[in-house]
């Protein structure tokens, strides 16, 4: 008679799945909190996240990216930087169900997310040697807190559990991932916020221009019948930049450097400039990303001084072209240097929008203002540098992408009232809405309802040549439904085409049309 011992049955050692993704997911939530953490140091948009979310915005196609602002609009970056976090929260998770056995597979992942983290933030011109030490943090605390979190987990998980970890100590040391992450993310937004602009600003105080604009007239818009006011609140004030984080300027940290092609170079600091003579200009500036019909255009009373003044003090020299301009965070513009000089254009550099500092979003400390062109080649936020220069020498952001070099603002006219499908009273109807053709100034705008005979609309009072026309006009509605059409013409006598064409690469063209029922 024989006996027979029965092997033990093998025991699956691999994590549980759900383990094994979140092991990922709170690998990444360290790495980044250490790099948000280190960035509130070395500056804020060393954050890999930030970094990453920055190169994308760069390398992104132009049309994805109107196509971007048309449907999203100010909430673009938000969509983005959503949209990023999404995508890393998944492939973390992915990277942990590779990792049941064996922790390479994540290891490899998140050191591949902190190598890109260290390719975004070398290649920011607005940041330094320095700034790496943010992504550097990033790399090691996911590497550290994957490989530490893994070798635990597998100890549970393996047979001999009374000689390992415990699974309570292996959620004990999940927990303590969260909560130091949330500390040193929270650690990090606390830092980059001591050094915000927002107590600067309200240091400035007012800004009492020398000169200043023209009191609007009551009959310069017609609000009470449908249009916006003639002056936008700054809290309305249409905003497009490529910034992920609004630049935070103080100051005593701004200044601004003039130089190229001039006789002498000049550094300004704030006080060089709010101490001189200001004026004050109402001004409308419009977006090229501005469809047919679009939000993208605002009215402000800007508080500055004269750009060709400072342009004068350096002495520009023969044959330049071109005004590079760079914001702090690296954005470049390119202006004409011959828009900027021009005394009757009335360029500014701008400290001042509404009676108040600029806000923060808008520019603050400083920002261009030259009316009359696109604001991506004449109004660069946070200008810190300026170059007189050629075009052939230095291309600008947008010019390297394929957009119009010199982009003056097209003639246009848009319908506010009534909107789009809405349903309105038989009878008079009044369609109200906005033209403008800046520093070319508006003669007229005429309406046509149902493919009738066009009809003049009456203007608002005219402020100057760089600022937006309202006008309204009524018309008998029937029953039923109905199409508006409107067209401007500008004071040289040019009539807006009814041709339609995109933003890209100077600008939409078209006839604003809105259908609407009456009942």
């Amino acid at each position: 008679m024989s006996t027979s011992t029965a092997e033990p049955a093998a025991t699956d050692s691999r994590l549980r799945r759900w383990v094994a993704a979140a092991l990922g997911v709170l690998a990444l939530a360290a790495a980044l909190a250490a790099g948000h953490l280190v960035a509130g140091f070395v500056g804020v948009n060393a954050s890999p996240y930030l970094a990453v979310g920055n190169g994308a915005i760069d390398l992104t196609p132009v049309e994805l990216k109107d196509f971007a602002v048309r449907t999203f609009g100010t909430y673009d970056k938000l969509v983005l930087l959503s949209g990023m976090a999404v995508v890393m929260v998944a492939v973390a998770a992915v990277a942990g169900l590779l990792s049941r056995r064996t922790p390479w597979p994540g290891l490899v992942v998140v050191t591949g997310f902190g190598l890109v983290g260290l390719v975004a933030v070398y290649a920011r011109p607005d940041l330094d040697a320095l700034a790496l030490l943010a992504p550097l943090a990033s790399l090691v605390a996911g590497v550290a807190v994957f490989g530490f979190l893994h070798r635990l987990a597998r100890r549970e998980a393996a047979p001999a559990v009374a000689a390992g970890t415990s699974r309570r100590t292996v959620l004990l040391a999940g927990a303590g991932v969260v909560v130091g992450a949330g500390l040193a993310g929270a650690g990090g937004q606390l830092v980059a916020g001591s050094r915000d602009a927002a107590s600067s600003r309200a240091a400035v105080g007012r800004l009492v221009p020398v000169r200043t604009a023209p009191v609007i007239p009551a009959d310069a818009d017609f609000a009470k019948l449908g249009t916006p006011a003639f002056v936008t609140r700054n809290a309305d004030f249409y905003r497009v930049d490529t910034a992920l984080s609004v630049p935070q300027v103080r100051t005593e940290d701004w200044s601004l450097r003039l130089h190229g092609m001039v006789d002498r170079e000049i550094r300004y600091g704030y006080g060089d400039i709010r101490n001189r003579p200001l004026v004050e200009r109402t001004i409308t500036m419009t977006c090229v990303s501005n469809e047919v019909g679009g939000t993208y255009v605002s009215t402000a009373n800007f508080i500055g001084v004269d750009l060709a003044d400072l342009l004068d003090e350096a002495g520009v020299r023969p044959g330049a072209e071109q005004l590079y301009s760079t914001s702090v965070d690296g954005w470049t513009s390119g202006s004409p240097v011959a828009a900027a000089m021009d005394r009757g254009r009335g360029a500014m550099l701008a400290i001042g929008m509404n009676g108040e500092p600029l806000p923060i979003e808008h520019g603050f400390p400083a920002r261009l203002v030259i009316p009359g062109l696109y604001g991506y080649v004449s109004a660069t936020k946070w200008v810190t540098e300026l170059e007189v220069t050629t075009w052939q020498a230095r291309q600008a952001y947008w010019l390297k992408r394929g957009w119009g070099r010199e982009a003056p603002i097209k003639t246009e006219s848009r319908i506010d009232t009534p909107r789009g499908f809405e349903t309105v009273p038989s009878g008079k109807v009044r369609v109200a809405g906005i033209a403008w053709a800046q520093h070319t100034g508006i003669e007229r705008v005429e309406v046509r309802v149902d493919n009738g005979e066009w009809r003049e609309a009456m203007l608002s009072r005219q402020v100057n040549l760089d600022t937006w026309r309202m006008w309204w006009v009524e018309f008998d509605a029937t029953p039923g439904g109905h199409q508006v059409v409107c067209r401007a013409t500008d004071k040289s006598g040019y009539t807006q085409t009814d041709e339609r064409a995109g933003t890209v690469p100077d600008g939409a063209t078209g006839w604003h049309s809105i259908n609407f029922t009456a009942q």
